[in-house]
């Protein structure tokens, strides 16, 4: 079976396109076949209150898009140009890998996958801004 396979842990949440869906008491494993499904664990959402940093603010963008609040091309034009500003700062090696592979998803309409992909700047972005991580 192909797809994309979630493993959910008891009382686990997720969206799926754009509805709240939450696990029983045991823990369970979907699989999503609809390739253009948007999933999002809620476990990974970024509440508006943390959208306070540029990372998580254009990974926010992205997640409005999942979560079919922001429609999507508009989404896609703010998410890129939130990944070249960010491309301004995190010049090393490493973070060049994550914001090109989170354009790469964006310019694909894949918003979960760059939305992981800008989360793995976040701890980068939380020693630049001198601050510890949430």
């Amino acid at each position: 079976m192909s797809g994309l396979v979630l493993k959910l842990g008891p009382h686990e949440r997720i969206m799926i396109n754009g509805v709240v869906m939450q696990n029983g008491e045991r823990r369970a494993r979907l699989n999503i076949l609809t390739p253009e499904a948007n999933v999002l664990r809620l476990r990974d959402a970024i509440h508006p209150s943390e959208a306070n940093t540029p990372v998580r603010r254009v990974a926010y963008v992205a997640q409005l898009v999942l979560a079919g609040e922001a429609d999507p091309e508009e989404g896609r034009r703010q998410v890129l140009r939130g990944i070249e500003q960010l491309s301004q700062v995190f010049t090393d090696p490493e973070s060049r890998a994550h914001l090109t592979a989170a354009t790469a998803a964006t310019s694909e309409g894949r918003f979960y996958q760059a939305m992981r992909a800008l989360r793995n700047l976040m701890p980068r972005e939380m020693r630049l801004l001198g601050s510890t991580p949430d």
